[in-house]
């Protein structure tokens, strides 16, 4: 049979209908290359913390001087602008940070080793105005024997004191981190302009060089804005502290004033420990427990005004901190490097914040209109 021109034959390619590509469809698959790269940046960050705590001794005092240095590089300036040498205000700058310093150490250090050579007298007197609570804690033995627990404690006992000293040996830096420290702060002020213009100049392309300077100009004003405002408020906290001592009748309120200015610059942990520290001095002092708890609960109360009205209302504006990431920025550097890791860990996070935002810039998601 003849087949038309208009006509088309029947065939298996025209009645067919063609497989659609699935590949879109299937849920995504992690590549080797991913997982290896990720297993490589997981142990190369592993190794730098592990070196960054076992030479503690030289990284401590090198990262707190350029942290400090880069908060006091405003102050460098105002003073560069007077017509000082850099290097000279740098030499002021630190002797006058050393000196505020060793006047708050002075203050907090007399009734501190007063305190301490009488621990013992001082875990007695506790326990033995801490008798109103024995009730509970036969309740609690009662329970825990109850439970198939380890067995009931007979008596209430104070816990011992051998602990404090090798904690503060361990705690404390020593002479040559000391000097290492002052010695690298002073230089790094004084040297803040020619670093800032080698690390700028390292990048060859000009929108390069361009983020460099925005990045080092933010850091410098953001960590100098957060030490004094953080100073300012510190003090007030510690001037209120010293009052509230001093109208309830709380030995030495000077230093306790002293004592809660500088433990507030530890968040969470700071108030915490102060707030114990006040209440086993009040106890001590005090006939009854009830007169003893005075201080420690307005402290309560200042504590709470100052950490949920005034500092989110002056931080706040100028640097958004999660409440989240500054909790575990804490508890990581406090493990890796004692109190003054955690006297760093806000520095070090607003520094990685603001590096995180200038290098690795992320459009953010909206919302789907309701």
């Amino acid at each position: 049979m003849r087949v038309l021109p208009n006509e088309r034959a029947p065939s298996s390619e025209a009645v067919s209908t063609p497989l659609s590509d699935s590949r879109n469809e299937l849920p995504p698959v992690i590549r080797r290359a991913e997982v290896v790269a990720f297993a490589l940046v997981a142990l190369l960050i592993i190794c730098v913390v592990a070196v960054l705590y076992v030479a503690r001794a030289f990284f401590l005092p090198v990262v707190a001087a350029f942290v400090v240095g880069t908060m006091l590089s405003p102050a460098a300036n105002f003073l560069e602008r007077r017509r000082l040498p850099r290097s000279v205000a740098a030499v002021l700058i630190v002797a006058a940070v050393g000196a505020i310093t060793t006047f708050m150490v002075g203050l907090i250090s007399s009734p501190l080793m007063e305190w301490s050579n009488r621990l013992p007298e001082l875990g007695s007197i506790l326990k033995e105005r801490l008798h109103v609570f024995d009730r509970l804690l036969v309740l609690w033995q009662e329970l825990q024997g109850m439970v198939g627990g380890s067995d009931p404690l007979t008596s209430f006992q104070m816990p011992k004191f051998d602990w404090v000293q090798p904690a503060l040996e361990f705690l404390s830096p020593t002479f040559t981190e000391f000097m290492l420290f002052f010695a690298t702060l002073i230089l790094f002020i004084a040297s803040w302009r020619d670093l800032r213009r080698a690390l700028i100049m390292t990048f060859a392309g000009h929108a390069e060089r361009l983020r460099m300077l925005r990045i080092l100009n933010e850091i410098e004003e953001h960590l100098g804005g957060y030490l004094l405002t953080v100073t300012m408020i510190n003090v007030g906290v510690g001037i209120a502290t010293g009052i509230v001592c001093a109208v309830t009748g709380m030995p030495n309120p000077a230093g306790l004033g002293a004592l809660a200015a500088t433990l507030n610059y530890l968040p969470i942990i700071g108030p915490v420990a102060m707030f114990v520290i006040l209440s086993a001095v009040g106890i001590v002092a005090f006939p009854t427990i009830t007169a003893g708890l005075i201080a420690p609960l307005a402290f309560v109360g200042i504590t709470f005004i100052e950490g949920h009205f005034v500092t989110p209302t002056i931080i706040g504006r100028r640097l958004s901190l999660n409440a989240l990431a500054v909790l575990l920025a804490l508890a990581f550097w406090t493990w890796l490097w004692g109190p003054v890791g955690g006297f760093l860990s806000s520095p070090l996070l607003i520094v990685g914040l603001i590096l995180k935002d200038h290098l690795m810039p992320v459009d953010t998601p909206q919302l789907p209109p309701d």
